[in-house]
């Protein structure tokens, strides 16, 4: 990353430099963020804060229903947290074939019967526990006042909140919550959600406790028994997040850190180990060759983690296994620069989201995730405590026929296939970036995609951010942003590309927010970059 680079790409954002920093997809969230630390919080704080304000200010993609995850420095080490939720343990193969069919692939799309155990609220517990100074109440009070008092709904979230209508409010407990006016926000029109702010305040009275073995728990229980749903008080009461040792690529004299499965995270890990064997720095940024690469080195691990990635303890492949040098050497065997293609799964040896990140100039670094995944998730609100509920359950598989992953088939107790991933950069063992880019499987693309763009090429952080992207949607077939050369473009479809062009940042292209560390902490500071996809921004003093 080169800090004097131009920036060739149209931009509404300029860098941040400063020494504390909150950078998010929404103002008001990374203002929350900013408060905590202007109290003498650290950066763990700040990210909590901006969480749970987040659940307020961006509901089409998280609530008080999400699941999480966090890859944080301490000042010494890092340390990842896995806060995605469990299956209820009624969950089996033959409870969805009984409910939806003998031939349903996959557990539905939308309501209670694709809600997991949430985990977002235990993972701020978890991770306030272990490394905030602030009391736990303090961090939720801007989240709160967001809900009480409302906000100015901002141009994107309308956008996406206009188009998941339709769809959703029929869903138990949706148009309640969301269209208040009988009908989607307009821009500027303000939003309150007290039945939010209610469930914001037990949970920071209770520390979580509320939301997990007291009445959040139990309302829960009885709006799922009511809708038909599987999950109990005894499947909230039991979870637990988990800490784990993020597993890890070099490349370019760095390392990249991810979140190990049930998570996509070893994608761009996988992506990066086959780009290794090739001398990207060599092709010019906005190539056709050097987008044609990654795009096929993007293919190549999606199709094994497909294939294979699921809960640890189910896959019959390990993450090592995956990313062994040689296997993934062999692997960069199969790309063909003269032309795209449709890749099969390699045989290893056997043995809508928000992302936020804060830095605090005590060293601290914070890359953290939340989702309800799909746009508002299941589309189930509890009315009582305005919990708007994930759908993490779809992620599963019912079936194990030829070519589908049976690591990933539904069991009691546990957790699905994961999209949201936070990642984590250092070298030598000291940190350099907490980033992270929304959107599905955008996700590892867009880690990989920027990344590249950082170490291959020199570029800034703030251009890394804004440059045209490409994503990879199956077979040959990949979505490519409206402000991508067209040379360009053509060129990837004369290599047998077939592209859509497509002008819909939000999910198909991702949103990052980038915070880059300067020097030693207390010194130089930071830089940080803020996706102009979204309606967010990243502060700092």
């Amino acid at each position: 990353m080169n800090l004097h680079t131009p920036n060739p790409y149209a931009s509404t954002r300029l860098p941040l430099f400063a020494r504390n920093v909150v950078s998010t997809s929404h103002p008001l969230a990374a203002q929350a963020g900013l408060r905590m630390l202007l109290a003498g919080g650290n950066a763990v704080d700040a990210a909590i804060a901006a969480a749970a304000a987040l659940t307020i200010t961006e509901p089409v993609s998280n609530g008080l229903g999400s699941d999480a995850f966090c890859i944080l420095w301490d000042g010494q080490q890092l340390h990842g947290l896995n806060a995605s939720g469990t299956a209820p343990q009624a969950w089996t193969p033959g409870y969805f074939h009984g409910k939806y069919g003998a031939d349903a692939l996959t557990p539905p799309k939308r309501g209670l019967d694709s809600v997991t155990v949430p985990g977002a609220v235990a993972g701020w517990v978890a991770l306030s526990e272990r490394f905030g100074k602030l009391p736990f109440a303090d961090l939720m009070a801007p989240a709160i006042e967001l809900a009480e008092r409302g906000y100015a709904v901002p141009v994107v979230v309308q956008q996406k909140w206009a188009a998941a209508t339709p769809e959703l409010q029929s869903l138990p407990g949706f148009s309640e919550a969301f269209l208040p006016w009988g009908r989607a926000p307009q821009v500027g029109e303000l939003f309150r959600f007290p039945a939010a702010a209610k469930g914001l305040r037990a949970i920071a009275e209770s520390k979580g406790e509320a939301f997990y073995r007291g009445p959040i728990a139990q309302a829960l229980a009885r709006f799922s028994a009511e809708q038909g749903g599987a999950l109990t008080e005894a499947d909230l009461a039991t979870y637990r997040p988990e800490w784990v040792t993020p597993i890890a690529q070099d490349y370019r004299g760095h390392t990249l850190h991810e979140i190990p499965p049930n998570g996509q995270g070893i994608a761009a890990l996988v992506a990066l180990g086959i780009l290794s064997n090739f001398d990207l720095a060599a092709m010019k940024v906005d190539s056709v060759a050097a987008q044609h690469l990654q795009i096929e080195a993007m293919k190549l691990a999606f199709v094994d983690v497909y294939r294979y990635v699921a809960e640890p303890g189910a896959m019959d492949v390990t993450p090592a296994q995956m990313l062994d040098p040689a296997y993934l050497r062999e692997r960069a065997k199969l790309i063909d620069m003269q032309r795209a293609q449709d890749f099969g799964a390699g045989n290893p040896a056997r043995g809508g989201t928000v992302y936020l990140t804060a830095a605090d100039e005590r060293g601290m670094m914070v890359s953290f995730i939340q989702s309800n995944y799909m746009g508002f998730g299941s589309g189930a609100v509890e009315p009582t405590f305005g919990i708007s509920l994930q759908n993490r359950g779809h992620g599963f598989n019912l079936g194990t026929g030829p070519g589908r992953n049976t690591a990933n088939l539904v069991a009691p107790g546990k957790r699905p296939f994961h999209t949201i991933i936070p990642a984590f950069l250092t070298k030598d063992g000291q940190p350099v970036m907490s980033y992270g880019v929304m959107g599905a499987n955008m996700q590892p693309q867009g880690h990989m995609q920027t990344l590249v763009r950082l170490l291959d090429h020199g570029q800034s952080l703030q251009a890394a951010c804004d440059a045209p992207r490409w994503r990879f949607d199956a077979g040959l077939h990949i979505n490519v942003e409206s402000a991508m050369d067209p040379a360009t473009v053509q060129g990837l479809k004369d290599l047998g590309h077939q592209t859509r062009l497509i002008d819909d940042p939000y999910q198909d292209f991702g949103a990052g927010q980038f915070i880059w560390r300067l020097g030693d902490p207390g010194s130089e500071g930071y830089v940080a970059a803020s996706d102009p996809r979204r309606d967010g921004a990243a502060v700092g003093f």
